[in-house]
This record gives C-alpha cells, sequence and structure tokens, in this order.
C-alpha cells in the first residue's frame, strides 16, 4: 500500500467511527479526510496531461470482492454513511443552486466539479498498486453516492459519475498496460474527464444493437460508426466505445479525443442537459490492438458492463425521485385551498403517497441488485427488473410531480419541470456510470 493509501484507508475509518460521531467530531474529520484527498491528489499530479504509463505493473491490479452473506442487509457501514453524507452536503449546497444555470448552459460549471472532486470518488475506485485508496469493490456504495448526488440534479451527477464509470470499468476488466496507462491520469489534479460511448442513433435504444465497426487492421483496428448522447461530450479526453468486430461480438476501445478521426457534436436533449450531451463520430480512427479493452474479452463481460450502468441509472433515478417526493410535500403542505393545506385533500394525498411507495420500492430493487453485485452473484434478473420498473415509474413520478404543483410545475421558477425530463432519460439512456 502507498503512503497516501494508508492515510486515507486510516482517515476513513477514524472520520466513520461510532466514537467520532458520539463526540460530536464527525464533521471535522470527514473534512480532515477530504483535504487529504486533495493533498494525496495534488501530490500525484503530472507535469502535463498526456498519458504517463506507471511503470513495474505486469498484472492487472483489482479490487477485492466481499464475501457473500446469507441475507440482504440494508444497513449502512460507517464508511457509507460518512460518505452519503459528504455527497449529500455537494448535491445540496452546490448541485441544487447552480442546477438550474447548468441545465441552460449545457455544461457543469468547473467550480461544482472541483467540489465534487474533493469527494475523492475516483481515488477510492483505483486499486492501491495504482495510487489510488481502492480495497474492495462496492457497487452498493456506488449507488448510495449516485443516489445522493441525483437529490441535487440527476444532469450534474452523471457528468460528476460519468469518469467513475469508466475507472471501475478499467478496474475490472482493463489490462495491466490499459490501467497503468490511463488510471493514474484520474487521480491528477483535476481529474481525467472520461465517459462511456454505447449508444448509437437510432429509434430504440438497444445497446445490444450496435453497427459501429472495427475492422482489424496491420497495427490494431480502424472503427467507423457513431455515438450519441454521450456525457461530457465536448470535454472527455476518453472515451470507452463500444463496436463489432469479426465473429459479430461486441468489444470495447479505449479512443483518445485528439486520435485522428474523432469529431464531437454537442448535441443537448430533453433532459440531463448539464451532462453535456453530444455526438462522437469515428470516421476511420487507427487505434492500435492494445486500445482493445481487457485484451478482447469484452465479448464475455459487455452484458454484466450493461447491467451494473443500469443498476446506475437506477440510483440516479431514485434520488431525482426523492427530490421530487421532497419537495411536492413541501409544497402541497404550504399551498391552501378553502382554507386547509391541499394534502387534506385525498385525491392529492393519494398522489403523495403513490410516490413514496414506489419510490421505495425502486431504492429496494436498485440496492438488491448492487448488494448481489457486490458478492459476485449472479444479479442480471434483479439489475433487469430494477431498470423496467425504474424506467416507467420514475417518468410516472416526474408527471405526478408536475401535476400537483399544477400550473408551477410547468415553469422553470420550480425545479420539478427539470427533474421530470431527466426522469423520462432513465428508460432511454445507456451507459454512463457503471457501478
Amino acid at each position: 500500500m502507498s503512503a497516501i493509501g494508508r492515510t486515507l484507508s486510516v482517515l476513513t475509518r477514524v472520520a466513520g467511527s461510532e466514537f467520532i460521531g458520539r463526540m460530536g467530531l464527525r464533521r471535522p474529520a470527514q473534512e480532515l479526510a477530504s483535504r487529504a484527498v486533495r493533498g494525496g491528489v495534488a501530490l500525484g499530479e503530472a507535469a502535463t496531461r498526456g498519458f504517463q504509463a506507471l511503470s513495474g505493473l505486469t498484472e492487472p491490479a483489482r479490487l477485492s470482492t466481499p464475501k457473500a452473506r446469507d441475507r440482504f442487509d440494508l444497513i449502512a457501514t460507517d464508511e457509507q454513511v460518512m460518505i452519503r453524507s459528504s455527497a449529500a452536503r455537494v448535491a445540496s449546497d452546490h448541485f441544487r443552486p447552480a442546477a438550474m444555470g447548468a441545465s441552460e448552459a449545457c455544461s457543469a460549471p468547473a467550480e461544482v466539479m472541483a467540489k465534487v472532486e474533493e469527494l475523492g470518488l475516483t481515488h477510492y475506485a483505483i486499486p492501491e498498486a495504482l495510487g489510488g485508496a481502492g480495497n474492495e469493490s462496492s457497487p452498493v456504495t456506488g449507488a448510495i453516492v449516485a443516489e445522493t448526488l441525483a437529490h441535487g440534479d440527476m444532469g450534474l451527477s452523471l457528468a460528476a459519475l460519468s469518469p467513475v464509470g469508466v475507472v471501475n470499468t478499467l478496474v475490472r476488466w482493463g489490462s495491466a498496460s490499459q490501467q497503468a496507462t490511463y488510471l493514474p491520469a484520474f487521480l491528477e489534479q483535476g481529474g481525467l474527464p472520461a465517459a462511456l460511448a454505447l449508444m448509437e442513433p437510432q429509434p430504440l435504444a438497444d445497446p445490444f444493437s450496435v453497427r459501429t465497426r472495427a475492422t482489424p487492421a496491420r497495427s490494431g483496428f480502424v472503427l467507423r460508426g457513431k455515438k450519441t448522447l454521450v456525457p461530457l461530450a465536448e470535454t472527455a479526453k476518453l472515451f470507452l466505445v463500444s463496436a463489432r468486430v469479426e465473429g459479430n461480438r461486441i468489444e470495447l476501445f479505449l479512443v483518445e479525443r485528439d486520435a485522428p478521426g474523432v469529431s464531437i457534436q454537442p448535441a443537448p436533449a430533453m433532459g440531463l442537459r448539464a451532462a453535456s450531451l453530444g455526438c462522437l463520430e469515428l470516421a476511420d480512427v487507427q487505434v492500435g490492438a492494445s486500445a482493445l479493452l481487457g485484451e478482447g474479452r469484452a465479448g464475455a463481460f459487455y452484458e454484466e458492463l450493461i447491467d451494473r450502468a443500469r443498476v446506475g441509472w437506477c440510483a440516479l433515478a431514485t434520488g431525482t425521485a426523492q427530490a421530487v417526493l421532497d419537495y411536492v410535500v413541501e409544497y402541497c403542505n404550504g399551498r391552501t385551498a378553502f382554507g386547509e393545506p391541499i394534502t387534506n385533500r385525498q385525491a392529492v394525498a393519494f398522489i403523495i403517497a403513490d410516490i413514496a411507495i414506489e419510490l421505495e420500492s425502486m431504492r429496494l430493487l436498485t440496492q438488491r441488485a448492487a448488494s448481489r453485485a457486490e458478492q459476485g452473484l449472479s444479479f442480471h434478473r434483479e439489475a433487469y427488473l430494477a431498470r423496467v420498473f425504474a424506467a416507467e415509474r420514475a417518468t410516472q413520478i416526474g408527471t405526478n410531480g408536475v401535476q400537483l404543483l399544477g400550473g408551477h410545475g410547468y415553469v422553470k421558477e420550480h425545479p420539478v419541470e427539470r427533474w421530470y425530463r431527466d426522469l423520462t432519460a432513465v428508460g432511454l439512456m445507456e451507459g454512463g456510470f457503471v457501478v
């Protein structure tokens, strides 16, 4: 373990301990850990942004998988409580105030993203052998973070978590050379903007219907195709692109932004506008054989990648749906008609109750899928159930939120109309954040 990794590991355990909580020192301890992350990241900053390969890594570095448990346990660990508290402050203090401006500008403010960097999400996702502070893979923690941040804004959350999804993919399936080349750049000051590029411009969103082709060439592959709704399209320096190869199997390729033939066009959508969605066009882009993720094993884990991304989307939907519920309860309790709050009317109260029931169902289905993924158990069925339910009910929750506010639900003065637009993306988007 590196010195930085040891320090961060100790600070994390201390900040999350019950004793610190009883003494009322939780907030100072968390801020100390946050400063340590920023200091550790600064120490690891490279002189240039170019990808400088880490020497001495002969085998891929993986995070360990926790042992399978006999029961489904929803009690958060001390570390999860700490990171949820830190993420909640970012969501309420920075995401929520900046959300409207970011949506209109179709970009995430740099100062807001800097606050996300202080959480050290990529640092804890990278194994200690590569300079990070990660020990165990925890999709449950990832789902908690995604839900908590999305309570502030889903678009900004996607912008913040897109690089973490690329890191998780490289750590889980990347080769030693790929990890050594790209992962250290995520630890630099400012991080490395990166994104998964899986969706293509076709009527039905299907990550398994891939038209982008990777043709074998003498020095590697030639990529041809177009990807759409790619997060951070205008700022990302690295993309993980899905493409079909010989044998009709789907593989993932590491494509750098400055590669000849790569072009980006902004493509703002109905929702998630703060995530800077855009189109990635690949016109005879030549990549080396080393760009093939996991040395050609993506066909074996591509379905799992999609399942993990769908769990991430369900977590984002849960956080935004919680924001809708919190907002409409306060609004309806404060709005009076015929001398009493409108929540006294059964028609209003029943809709709010339905939102709460559906929200808890989304959360439980998401956490169950994440828990099985964390323990190394099969979770395809659980991820499918969570995605189907979230795709249907999240949109309905957004619709009900707008309806409960009446005319106010249609104007930008209230955030519910933005949440409605964001929630409609849950049944359409693929990729994004991989837990």
